[in-house]
């Protein structure tokens, strides 16, 4: 798929990292975000029921509960539009089993400086130690209890190689040097130059993060292969060109469902990369009309995972190749939020 195999784990061209054949480390698998209550896109009637015996659902009914019955990360992307309270990340970890994971976007500040400034009106280039301390309390809860998976630097297409942003690359690298972090470039210029690329992010043990999404021109390259031995990050955004960049909603982009075929390469790629890294995430970002969740479903179910949680009947009659391998809830039943 493009430069970076050559040097993938610092290994000779053309060859992928050493495989431990007897050792696999877990590979955790979820999708980008939980809460789509809204737009045509909306999770509501399909992976969260609506109703159920005639009656609406139930007042306290928990969708991040809910969901972590179902899978053990998540990626959480509302901490790019917003700093997150330790109050917030408390709550996240109280609401979920103790096994399970949280990975989350850097603020919009730290990657995408002109959204920051539309969004704000402030200066983004006025970023400074007192941004990272802030984000770093936001989700100290999470890390004390033992839930936090990696953090996510997503830097927009636009964002070249060149090197005033290795130079700043480096910088967030540093800043957030106690935590892993996966780094997504998606502008070419980064894969062209796949040495120069992995020597700034091996530097800092950051993830090269692999993405799979529609390719264009100035698109980056990838071989999907981990370019360090801490962990493995992986996110499938969907291959919905049309509305890529053309869309009347934001929610268009990611209108699109992998098939069983498109997946079992990445569901390869996770399993070859458990072998060389101790731990592996893989996201699925076609969120809209849950369709992240049925892909995330038949990930693991490749990856042969159990699936654990109960499905209502309506997501299946959406997505029919999960009949028979997922469970179903009951139709008169809905699940009460765990007590913490």
């Amino acid at each position: 798929m493009g430069p970076p195999r050559a040097t993938a784990m610092g290994g000779p061209a053309g060859r992928s990292p050493p495989v431990e054949k007897d050792r696999m480390s877990e590979v955790r698998i979820g999708t980008s975000g939980w809460s789509y209550p809204g737009g045509q896109g909306t999770w509501n009637g399909i992976f969260y029921p609506r109703k159920t015996g005639g009656r609406k659902r139930a007042p306290k009914f928990d969708e991040l509960t809910f969901y972590s019955e179902h899978f053990d990360t998540v990626e959480i992307n509302s901490t790019f539009y917003r700093v997150p309270t330790p109050e917030m990340a408390r709550g996240w970890a109280e609401r979920t089993p103790s096994a399970f994971e949280f990975s989350l976007k850097l603020f919009q500040k730290f990657t995408h400086p002109e959204m920051y400034e539309k969004a704000t009106g402030a200066d983004p280039f006025d970023l400074n130690q007192k941004d990272v301390d802030e984000f770093r309390a936001g989700i100290d809860p999470l890390a004390a209890a033992g839930k936090l998976g990696a953090l996510l630097a997503q830097f927009p297409a636009s964002f070249k190689n060149d090197r005033d942003t290795r130079g700043y690359l480096e910088w967030l690298l540093k800043a957030f040097k106690d935590y892993p972090i996966a780094v997504e470039l998606r502008h070419r210029t980064w894969s062209d130059d796949p040495a120069e690329t992995l020597q700034v992010l091996n530097a800092f043990g950051a993830a090269w993060a692999q993405i799979d999404e529609p390719k264009f021109r100035l698109s980056i390259r990838q071989s999907l292969l981990p370019n360090v031995r801490t962990f493995y990050y992986l996110r499938l955004h969907g291959r919905n060109a049309a509305q890529w960049w053309s869309h009347k909603n934001s929610e268009d982009r990611y209108n699109y469902l992998y098939s069983a075929e498109e997946l079992a390469p990445f569901a390869e790629a996770a399993e070859e990369a458990s072998r060389a890294v101790r731990k592996a995430y893989v996201y699925a970002n076609n969120h809209f009309s849950a369709k992240s969740v049925a892909n995330a479903a038949i990930l693991k179910h490749q990856l042969g995972q159990p699936l654990p949680g109960e499905y209502p009947e309506e997501f299946v009659e959406a997505y029919p190749d999960l009949k028979g391998i997922v469970k179903l809830l009951p139709p008169s039943l809905i699940p009460a939020p765990k007590p913490s």
